[in-house]
């Protein structure tokens, strides 16, 4: 809804408007290798895509404004559910007396292969959670989510429960956590 009033206001003062959110964390922007979601005219979206490769590695026009928010609430989406069963699959390696990361370096080779458990694993077996998005953050995002699910009358089950255990991860004062820090709430006694 802001993209869409935004788009709105800079158009009565004939100012093109792009919503344009980003994936790919603080490394990403370090590195210049950002994935862009873009909404907006294709005319605006055609200006601003130069200016937006300078610092992004994957840049798309998604729709209409707005559906740069809406696509950027599918990563988020996609994410919260990988980030858990990555948690799981860390802790049941852990309680059943496998070294999570030969479990890992196994399973990465085949289907289960995402770019949270290449560059989350290690950290999260440390329990180290001070490298990326934060649970606050996230749990502001997937508010989002939800209420736009809410308005378009989408189901989001598995998106509302890891909500919910993100909300634990808050209670545990892991608010500045970053998002793989699901894996606490499964090792707390």
């Amino acid at each position: 809804d802001v993209a869409r009033e935004l788009y709105a206001e800079a158009k009565q003062h004939g100012i093109s408007f792009v919503d344009g959110p980003v994936s790919g964390g603080e490394q990403g922007a370090i590195n210049g290798q950002l994935t862009v979601m873009c909404g907006g005219d294709q005319d605006a979206y055609s200006k601003a895509e130069t200016f937006i490769n300078a610092f992004a590695k994957s840049c798309k026009r998604m729709g209409n404004t707005g559906s740069g928010q809406l696509t950027k609430m599918c990563n988020q989406i996609a994410i919260a559910g990988l980030v858990q069963g990555l948690a799981e699959s860390i802790h049941f390696a852990q309680q059943a007396g496998l070294d999570p990361h030969n479990v890992i370096e196994v399973i990465s080779k085949g289907a289960a292969q995402s770019w949270q458990m290449e560059n989350r694993h290690k950290t999260m077996i440390a329990n180290e959670y001070e490298h990326g998005f934060a649970v606050d953050w996230m749990r502001k995002d997937l508010g989002i989510c939800l209420e736009e699910a809410r308005r378009v009358a989408a189901k989001l089950p598995v998106t509302a429960l890891v909500d919910q255990f993100y909300g634990d991860v808050q209670d545990m004062d892991g608010g500045r956590w970053d998002t793989s820090s699901l894996l606490t709430r499964l090792q707390k006694k």
